[in-house]
């Protein structure tokens, strides 16, 4: 079967098309970074600690000088920031292809965002419904566009309190609370899913899961998680495998979800369900409508305009 042993041998060339990155200064954000810019997308690393940021790119240079990279600050956990970052890309793109919603923290102590969100809901949800939020306008102009969620298999520990998000009333679980924050990437990218279909909006947006791989995140875990990753983890070459599949694929219709084959903990990536509490229409809802109102971003469906961003202007980070 062709789609067997999927890998980036399978991406057609990038060439012409924007990419944005999020926390790719390291593990399989970078990884996701450094194939779209070998395959000739133009590619925005955009990361909270800009001297990670230019570390990353600096790699990236030395394996491909004929990389287009630039490095942008955004700190999903600061809603100011993730504003700034918007209207920076603004300015310098016209057009934006890709946008990989990869950043994420997991399971640190118990902290909140600038703006007083639990730090796991904050950061990897709310950061980016309010980052993709304010560049749809950009997505929607682009022919073709469109926008990865990176999600994980914690998502089935995962069931959203809205009578306590940030966890004031309960004693704080950091392995839920990072479960909850995957199940909103997973309610985020389904509901999106289905407002851009009702607008006739050709955007897509899709979700994937790095299964077990060794990265940076991992490193507030400890015990038996750092026992297990010198047996059970794969590299981030296969763990950005899913990601690059969901942002790539040809002939994907949206709301598509990609792991690794193998027990969904390491393989090449095929398209696999996440469960069945993540396909709640009624909680998705009600997420979009909470998110909106605690980032105070709201989603503009509406066409105003019909030109498509065939062309880019950027400035170089650098």
């Amino acid at each position: 079967m062709k789609n067997e042993k999927w890998n980036a041998e399978n991406i057609l060339s990038q060439k012409g098309r924007v990419a944005i990155v999020t926390g790719s200064s390291s593990g399989i954000g970078y990884e996701t970074a450094r194939v779209l810019a070998n395959k000739q997308a133009s590619v925005i690393i955009a990361v909270r600690n800009l001297d990670k940021g230019n570390k990353a790119l600096a790699k990236i240079l030395q394996q491909n000088q004929d990389a287009d990279v630039n490095v942008m600050e955004l700190d999903l956990a600061n809603l100011a920031s993730v504003k700034n970052f918007a209207e920076n890309f603004k300015k310098s793109y016209l057009r934006l292809d890709l946008l990989i919603n990869n950043a994420g923290v997991m399971i640190p102590p118990y902290s909140k965002t600038t703006d007083g969100f639990e730090l796991q809901f904050g950061t990897n949800h709310l950061g980016h419904f309010a980052l993709t939020g304010q560049l749809l306008e950009r997505l929607m102009d682009t022919e073709g566009s469109r926008i990865v969620n990176v999600s994980s298999g914690a998502h089935s520990i995962g069931k959203i309190d809205f009578d306590d998000l940030n966890w004031e009333k309960r004693s704080y679980a950091k392995w839920k609370a990072y479960g909850d924050s995957k199940l909103a990437n997973l309610y985020f990218t389904y509901e999106l899913d289905r407002k851009l279909k009702d607008n006739g909006i050709d955007t897509l947006v899709t979700a994937s899961h790095p299964g077990w791989t060794a990265t940076e995140l991992q490193r507030t875990a400890g015990g038996i998680v750092q026992y297990l990753n010198g047996i059970l983890a794969q590299d981030i070459t296969m763990g950005a495998l899913p990601t690059l599949r969901a942002a790539t694929e040809a002939g994907l219709k949206g709301a598509e979800y990609f792991g690794p084959g193998f027990m969904e903990i390491r393989g090449y990536p095929i398209k696999v369900e996440s469960n069945e509490l993540s396909k709640d229409q009624a909680i998705a809802k009600k997420l979009w409508e909470v998110s909106e109102k605690l980032t105070d971003v709201k989603f503009e469906f509406n066409k105003k305009t019909q030109v498509r961003a065939n062309y880019q202007i950027h400035t170089s980070a650098n």
